[in-house]
Formats: structure tokens, sequence, C-alpha cells
């Protein structure tokens, strides 16, 4: 009798390997591995018939224009590049609850209204629990189809008798082939059956969608190998319970991955933000110490975000460093920064012995190095109690010798500024000879921190709410 041979699997980035191991050597990760029955190579790819083609100059390759379909989904389309191409495999992650079904329920329906059929997958619902959100999104509609299946075979049977023009798969890590020796959401079974869906999405030119788990660290669950299998791959940022969304592309073969979509989360579901600044600047709080504008640049888009900041003596002998939407490491290099080339102290106290919080309004992230002169200018703001005049943005890296670094697309940065009525900038003096003056708006260059922050001081006197 023969025996069933068996690998070990990393569960994080698919590794094979033939005994146990303690550490994954492709990922690096600690105790990942998992015992798997050896399968043999996907049918799919044994089916599979290869055009007889022979190499030709890339200059007689003919370029074709790929017809697009619409979701109408303004912000969805434009992160597509334009809308979605046939036979194209999209591959959407993001945390539970964040809202990758009712975004795709609500496409669905849009796109079953051009009189398309859809068959949506739910392969971890019911279909009457798919029901009652479609009614709670009014996406009803006689050609959408759902069914809640998980055999692979079967979700391929449902899609030869239909025919649809797009396929929703909720969740990929479900799906299982029945020939294949292991538990659903294994590395197996979604590398297995993520090949055979895309094979088949290919071959009939339907539209595929795949909903994907995700790990603790946010990146999607599975081998690496399903992104490089799909054309698309969009994830959901954000927090569950804001109600601001960010969609973002960060794999595109049809279209640029520099966009980002901005969605509202209501009870009509996920609505698409058409001027996405006004809703990261809070009302009123922009002229009070420990607050200052930022013009950031999230994809090909530029948004006004608020970057707050508070100091406090420090309690427990060790400073507090808490940052929620900021990059850690930025702030610290800013705390350190303000200490050794500003030294600032008030009272008996140095900035390195507060505790220190940052914040970026609204729940965005913000990671991109001209949010730097603006991050510094809220922690020194709030620490002198100082402020900005009201309509006042700041742009700009800082480097570690405390000089102020020109950035990209300050022309961009600017206009939005001023078209939101910021009338007061302050730009890199690196930037300012190439800005084109917006009508009533004021920039104004700075070259270091040390210059930035005595423009901070004497903009106002200190406020009697905290001072010294």
């Amino acid at each position: 009798m023969k025996k069933d041979k068996f690998v070990y699997v990393c569960q994080q980035c698919g590794y094979e390997s033939p005994k146990w191991e303690g550490k994954c050597p492709e990922c690096g990760e600690w105790n990942t591995f998992a015992q798997e029955k050896s399968i043999k190579p996907s049918s799919v790819l044994q089916d599979r018939v290869l055009d007889s083609e022979r190499p030709i100059p890339i200059t007689e390759v003919t370029s074709h224009d790929y017809p697009r379909t619409m979701t109408n989904i303004t912000e969805l389309d434009k992160i597509l590049g334009g809308g979605l191409v046939a036979g194209s495999v999209i591959l959407v992650g993001g945390d539970p609850g964040i809202g990758k079904s009712t975004l795709l329920l609500q496409m669905a329906n849009q796109i079953a209204q051009q009189n398309m059929k859809i068959l949506y997958v739910s392969a971890e619902e019911s279909t009457h629990q798919t029901k009652l959100r479609a009614e709670r999104l009014n996406t009803a509609s006689s050609n959408l189809f759902i069914v809640s299946e998980t055999n692979l075979g079967q979700i391929k049977t449902y899609v030869q008798q239909l025919q649809p023009k797009l396929v929703i798969i909720d969740s990929i890590q479900m799906v299982y082939r029945p020939d294949i020796p292991s538990a659903p959401g294994t590395i197996s079974q979604v590398r297995e059956s993520a090949a055979e869906l895309v094979y088949m999405a290919k071959r009939n030119n339907i539209i595929l969608f795949l909903i994907g788990h995700v790990t603790k660290d946010g990146s999607i669950a599975g081998p690496r190998t399903l992104e490089h299998l799909v054309d698309t791959v969009l994830y959901f940022e954000g927090d569950r319970y804001q109600t601001f969304r960010l969609l973002r592309a960060v794999k595109n073969r049809f279209g640029s991955t520099n966009e980002i979509g901005v969605f509202e989360m209501n009870q009509s579901g996920l609505t698409a933000v058409d001027n996405p600044s006004q809703y990261f600047l809070s009302e009123g709080t922009e002229d009070k110490p420990g607050s200052a504008i930022c013009p950031s640049l999230l994809g090909t888009r530029v948004m006004l975000v608020e970057i707050q900041a508070l100091t406090t003596p420090g309690v427990y002998g060790i400073p507090t460093r808490k940052v929620s939407g900021l990059d850690f490491n930025r702030v610290a290099l800013m705390i350190a920064v303000l200490q050794r080339h500003c030294y600032l102290k008030k009272g008996k106290y140095y900035l390195t012995e507060m505790d220190i919080f940052a914040n970026a309004v609204g729940g965005v992230e913000v990671d991109e190095p001209a949010a730097d002169a603006a991050i510094a200018s809220a922690i020194a703001s709030n620490f002198l109690d100082r402020k900005f005049p009201s309509r006042t943005a700041v742009i700009g890296e800082v480097g570690l010798s405390g000089e102020i670094r020109g950035v990209t697309q300050i022309n961009l940065r600017v206009q939005e500024a001023a078209r939101l009525g910021f009338s007061n900038i302050i730009v890199p003096a690196d930037n300012a000879k190439g800005i084109v003056m917006p009508p009533k708006c004021v920039v104004q260059k700075v070259r270091t921190l040390k210059e930035l922050i005595k423009m901070l001081e004497a903009f106002s006197a200190p406020t009697d709410e905290h001072g010294e």
C-alpha cells in the first residue's frame, strides 16, 4: 500500500520544507510550519493548452484598448484606472467589518443595472444573511444572483450554467477543492483554489473579485503567490470604528497604483467622498496650541490633514510616546531634532522629559516625509503654548541637522490649501522658486526648523490656559 507523502508548509508565506523547522527561511517567521499532504500539480495546469506562438519583436506587437465596465462608483472607478476590464482578477483585503462585502455588493448592484449577470458566492454567510444586507443597502436586482457555496467544483458549475459577466468570491479562504486533503484556508487550498478561479476567469473573459482575510499585521492571509496571481490588489484601510475608509491600490496591471479612494460608512452603505480634505480637518481647532495643518499627498491626491499633539509632564519617570495615524519613528525623530537644534524648555521641563501624544485627525494614515514640519510644529506649539494663525498650513521634510528640505508636488499642495481658504502657507525655501502664487495667499519660506519655531513664537503670545 502506497503511503501518503507529507510536507511542512509555512502558513505565512507558503514555503514548503521536507521537515519541520522552527523559523521559516523564506519569511523569517517563527512556528508557522504545519504538516500537509503532498499533492500533485494542479489539474488546471495540466489542462491548459498553450497557444503556439513564436517570439516576435516588441515593435510588432499590436496594442489593444481594453474596454472597461464602469461601476458608477466614482472613487472605485478612479482606483481601477477607469473601470473594470473583462477577464481581470481583483483581490480585495482589509480588516473584518471594514466594508469589503458592503462595497462589492453595492458595486454588483450598479453593474447588474447595466443588464449584466452577476454571481455573488457567499462562502461565509447564508443567502438569507446576504439578502438582509442587500435590502439594507437597497441593492436588490434581478440580475444579481447569490449562492452560499464553498466547494470549488460546484462554484465552477454555477458559473458554467449562469454565464455571468462578474463573479465575486467572499471569501477565498473558505473555498476548497475536494481532491486536496487539507482544510479550507490552508496554504494548499488557498493557492490551488485561487489558481483555478483565475484560470477560469481568464479563459471565459469574466471579471473576478476575490475577498481575502488579513493577518494581524494587516497583510492578506495566505501565500504571497495569491497577490502574484491576480491583476489588481486593493486594500481597505482605516479604523472600523471611524466612519471613513481609504481604498488603496497596491498593484494594478490596468491602471496606476498611486490612486486612493475615500469612502464614508453610513446606514445606506459606503458613499464616495468627493472632497475628503474637509473631513480630515476638525472645526475650529487649527488655531489652538498643538495643531498644525499639512497638505499631504495620498496617492495622486492632495488632502489637508490636521496633525495634533499633546505634551504633558511625565509621571512614571520614563516619558510615554503614543502615536496614531503617524509613523512612530518619524515622530520620535522630530522630538529629538526639536530638542537638539531648538533647545526647547519650559519652566523646569525639557521637551524630551514630557509625555508626548501625536495623532492624525480622522483616522487617516500619514507616513510621508513632507509631514515632518507639521508634526514638529504641532509638538512645539503645544509644548510652548503658542499657536499658528487661523488658516495656516505647513509643508516640509525635516533632516537630522535641522534643515527643512523641499518636497514633491509643491504646487499641488499649495493650490489645494489655497482652494480650501488657507491664506498663509509655510514652505521649504528649496521649493519657493517654483511655486505658482495663488491669489489672496501668502507663501512664507523657511530653511531650518529653528526658523520655523521662531516664526511660531512670533505669531502669538503664550496662552493662559497652561502657561507657567
